[in-house]
C-alpha cells in the first residue's frame, strides 16, 4: 500500500501536467504596448503582439490597467487578458492577473473610456484576423 500511494502521486502528478492548456502562441510574442488616452479613471494599454482569435471567433488581446492613484500611492497595473466581441463591442476578461475567469460573461463597456478605446483600437488592428476567420 505504501508503495501505490507515491505511484498514485506521480500519474496524478502527470495526468494534470498533460491537461493543463498551454498559453496561445500569441502571448510568447514580443510585446507591444499601446495606451489609449487617459481618463479620469486611470491609464490602460493593449499589446498589439497578443491579438489573436479565441475559439469562439472572437479577438484575444492582453491589456494592462494602472488605475488613478493618490499621488502618494501608485499602485501596479492590473493585467488582463480580454476577449473582445468586435461586432458587438462587448468584452469579458478571460484572466486577471494570471487568474483564470471562468463563466466570465459579455459585458458592455458601459460608458468607461478605457475599455471603450481597446475595444476600438484593437478591433481596427484585428480586422484582417476576423476577416480571415
Amino acid at each position: 500500500m505504501r508503495r501505490l500511494i507515491p505511484a498514485l502521486l506521480s500519474w496524478a502528478l502527470i495526468l494534470l501536467v498533460g491537461l493543463t492548456p498551454l498559453a496561445p502562441p500569441a502571448l510568447a510574442a514580443s510585446v507591444d504596448w499601446r495606451e489609449v488616452p487617459a481618463t479620469d479613471d486611470g491609464r490602460q494599454w493593449w499589446d498589439a503582439g497578443s491579438l489573436h482569435l479565441s475559439p469562439g471567433g472572437n479577438l484575444s488581446v492582453l491589456s494592462r490597467f494602472q488605475p488613478a492613484g493618490d499621488a502618494g500611492k501608485p499602485r501596479s497595473p492590473d493585467l488582463y487578458v480580454m476577449e473582445v466581441d468586435c461586432s458587438q463591442k462587448l468584452y469579458r476578461d478571460r484572466s486577471v492577473n494570471g487568474l483564470p475567469r471562468f463563466g466570465a460573461q459579455w459585458q458592455a463597456p458601459a460608458g468607461d473610456g478605457l475599455i471603450e478605446s481597446v475595444i476600438e483600437a484593437s478591433c481596427a488592428a484585428g480586422s484582417t484576423l476576423l476577416q480571415a476567420a
